[in-house]
């Protein structure tokens, strides 16, 4: 029995058992290993909800095996080396030193850790720049300059700073936002170091998927109507594919629950009762029960009825019911006779 036990534990490998904690917990270990003294003076440079998950997390660390605490010193080591080589000589000149210190499997590893991280946080600086200040600095840059920046911040805080750009611009950096996917660590440094001098702040930087479709989308629900109508009318005849697809996901069918009750029953006059039935069995019951308390009693109970015996619809189907209860809707509000709240809630006149 003894002897199996000492088999089992000398098939672990404490590097890979390292290698799978959590960072936190990876992170608190490192703390341990330095020093009350040394984790004293780290602790200086931290902010406060920091201080309190890493003094949380050494508080659970009950035992780690020297093994292990040596292979976590390990990474962090490698991990440090890898930041110096990536900030003193760029990204191609860090994989070739850290193919040649750790082999190319750690080498890669090392390096999408650390390229996934520096894009988490780009244009972190940002969050504390107010819009006006951003529009002020990103008037006189190119749109691609501009698209890159506004994928960073806030979908209102971009809706704004869109709405008070020349008129040829606004779209040029529409364009631009919904062709972005992921930019280089490089493009980005020199677009941060470029900004961040503008506003003079200290640069840190956030956020990873930036741009595309459905960000455009969320954009375009925060702009006045007035700057909606404008942007759709070019985009119709520059990019009318474009123009579609943003338009599909700015008003998805679960946004019918922020309507009022006058607007619900106003949509639901013009829809087919067959295309309702179908819609609400891909909901929630609180998106239902907001259709429902809508509707005449006898209307509640043979729709009611109908999804009982509704069995086996496609989520194609699905979708392309809700997808003509919101054409309806948003055909009411082109008429004026519904309205969908967008931009500063100042504008709505109840």
């Amino acid at each position: 029995m003894a002897q199996a036990k000492q088999q089992q534990a000398a098939i672990v490998d404490p590097a890979a058992v390292a290698r799978a904690l959590p960072a936190s917990t990876k992170a608190a270990a490192i703390l341990i290993a330095l020093g009350v003294d040394s984790a004293a003076e780290i602790y200086k440079h931290l902010k406060d909800k920091e201080i309190e998950e890493l003094s949380f997390e050494i508080t659970k660390i009950e035992k780690l095996s020297s093994d292990e605490m040596s292979a976590i010193m390990d990474e962090f080591y490698e991990l440090c080396v890898a930041q110096k080589v990536i900030t003193e000589g760029g990204v191609e000149y860090a994989r070739e030193i850290l193919i040649r210190a750790f082999g190319i499997n750690r080498a890669g590893e090392l390096m999408e850790r650390l390229t996934a991280a520096a894009q988490s946080h780009a244009f972190d600086f940002l969050k504390k720049v107010d819009y006006k200040s951003l529009l002020m600095i990103l008037q006189s840059e190119h749109p691609q300059t501009i698209a890159l920046v506004l994928s960073y911040v806030r979908p209102e805080v971009a809706s704004k700073v869109i709405a008070e750009l020349p008129t040829k611009i606004q779209v040029s950096v529409f364009h631009r936002i919904a062709q972005i996917d992921r930019t280089s660590p490089e493009i980005i440094a020199i677009v941060e170091g470029v900004i961040s001098k503008k506003i003079g702040a200290f640069v840190t930087q956030e956020t990873t998927e930036i741009g595309g479709v459905n960000y455009l989308a969320e954009v375009m629900n925060n702009v006045d109507s007035r700057t909606e109508k404008f942007i759709f009318d070019e985009l119709a005849e520059s990019n009318p594919d474009l123009a579609i697809e943003i338009r599909k996901r700015m008003f998805v069918f679960e946004d019918i629950a922020l309507l009022d009750n006058r607007e619900i029953q106003t949509f639901l006059r013009e829809c087919d009762m067959k295309d309702v039935t179908i819609a609400l069995k891909g909901v929630n019951e609180e998106l239902q029960s907001t259709f429902f308390s809508n509707m005449s009693q006898r209307q509640q109970e043979t729709i009611k009825t109908d999804m009982e015996y509704l069995h086996n619809v496609r989520l194609k189907d699905v979708e392309e019911a809700q997808q003509r209860i919101i054409a309806i809707i948003r055909d009411l509000e082109q008429k004026g006779e519904i309205v969908i709240s967008k931009g500063d809630k100042s504008d709505v006149i109840a």
